[in-house]
């Protein structure tokens, strides 16, 4: 087993097997397997994915379970025995599935894992099979070295995040829910990640996330010739309605969160978050604002457009998907609101719909996470922030189940982490992975 007080050898950027880091290794391991989710059903499947990870589960004495929710759409869990089993269970989860990457727009191909320049390069390099191999290895540090965790841990790998998690997160709070028997919190993906604001290390824990409605707008008119003069154009009908609600600009609305936030980040940057504005605060905390600035109000993002079959074929359908988040509790009236910002005769169709969630900055667990980061990095801060996507928090929290974004890495200042997410050259630096499984063992250890 690699010493991970040992791996700063792993940001030497060679990408040899001695050189790497166990939770590099595993990770590269884990974006060479294609699972890919175009969503709305249609996904490679996890399954290769979920036997890698069991095979490594298996190797630290525990008894992975896997449950397919359809064929090739694969779940693992594992339960892990903690000193202290009065007290409630921890989830611990990531998922294995990844958006798709076209490997013509990439520098290196995004299923190669490559590593250049003291980086692992691939789709699931930041989502996020990166905390998928720190889930691994810091549990791997703690039972090798024949210690235990604080508490018993539910470790959990879904299938199909991307896409809702209907056949992985949801699939298994509606058929197993005893797998997380005596769970009370959670932890996963997005956050716990550093950013710079005005020259200070600041991490980003995440406390919340946005609600999820994703609708298809459907237009439909009368197929022609595309010499003719067409008044029913579907086209255009559907045109006029994705430019309404994609250039619509919804209000600012600050929750506890974003609210504690923003003055938090007033303080760093020295100003006054009166007189500068919630959106001007964020703007200058440099890359983060990347997510953050859309935690201040809802977004409505045309995604995909979809009509016609030939040039010269007026189409007599068409149809747009459009991603729309919101903050807790204001699904409803958002809706209302896209229905007014479009035409009568296009029609909204809700493909799938979930919930927001917001937890406090504070309480035993969150002041947990906050020391495992500053005792690695003591001259940080660590602050609140509300995710604008979404994680399997979501099907979770139907159970009772708190969740928290805290996949803890430190990264350079200049490093845009924001947009790796289902951007192009998704990658991690070698020695933030190193730091993460080593905050991860930190908290499991004694929380």
């Amino acid at each position: 087993m690699t010493n991970p007080d040992d791996a700063t050898a792993s940001a030497d950027g060679s990408g040899t097997e001695q050189s790497l880091d166990e939770t590099a290794r595993i990770a590269r391991d884990l974006i060479r397997i294609d699972t890919t989710n175009w969503g709305e059903g249609r996904a490679k499947g996890e399954t290769d994915a979920a036997a890698y990870v069991s095979e490594q589960l298996a190797s630290l004495g525990l008894k992975p379970r896997t449950y397919e929710s359809r064929p090739s759409r694969t779940t693992v869990v594992a339960r892990v025995e903690g000193r202290d089993r009065s007290k409630p269970a921890l989830v611990v989860h990531g998922h294995l599935d990844v958006v798709p990457a076209d490997p013509s727009d990439w520098t290196f191909d995004p299923f190669a894992g490559e590593i250049h320049d003291g980086l692992l390069w691939g789709r699931g390099a930041v989502d996020m099979k990166n905390m998928d191999a720190m889930i691994l290895t810091a549990l791997g540090d703690i039972l090798r070295a024949g210690e235990a965790p604080q508490r018993d841990l539910v470790v959990a790998f879904f299938a199909d995040e991307e896409d809702g998690g209907l056949f992985g997160s949801h699939f298994m709070v509606d058929e197993h829910p005893d797998v997380f028997e005596g769970a009370t919190e959670a932890i996963s993906e997005v956050g716990g990640y550093s950013v710079d604001v005005a020259g200070k290390r600041a991490y980003l824990l995440q406390t919340g996330e946005k609600s999820l409605v994703w609708i298809r707008l459907v237009a439909r008119g009368k197929a022609a010739h595309g010499s003719r003069m067409v008044a029913e154009n579907a086209v255009t009908t559907l045109a006029k309605a994705v430019v309404a609600i994609g250039s619509h600009e919804w209000p600012v609305r600050l929750t506890d969160t974003t609210t504690q936030l923003v003055g938090e980040l007033a303080r760093l940057l020295n100003a006054d978050p009166v007189a500068l504005g919630p959106d001007e605060v964020v703007l200058r905390s440099g890359t983060a604002s990347g997510f953050i600035r859309a935690t201040l109000r809802t977004t409505s993002n045309p995604t995909l457009l979809k009509a016609g079959y030939k040039h010269n074929v007026v189409p007599e359908r068409a149809e747009a998907l459009v991603d729309i988040r919101t903050l807790a509790g204001e699904e409803d009236d958002v809706l209302l609101k896209v229905r007014e910002l479009v035409d009568d005769d296009v029609d909204i169709e809700i493909v799938h719909r979930d919930i927001g969630l917001e937890a406090p900055f504070a309480g035993p667990l969150v002041d947990a996470m906050t020391d495992a980061l500053l005792s690695h990095d003591p001259d940080a801060v660590v602050l609140p922030y509300l995710l604008s996507g979404g994680t399997d928090n979501k099907a979770l929290s139907r159970l009772g189940i708190t969740g928290y974004g805290f996949a803890p890495l430190k990264l350079p200042a200049d490093i845009d982490f924001p947009a790796m997410f289902h951007g192009v050259d998704e990658r991690v630096p070698l020695d933030a992975l190193v730091f993460g499984r080593t905050v991860l063992r930190h908290l499991l250890s004694t929380y």
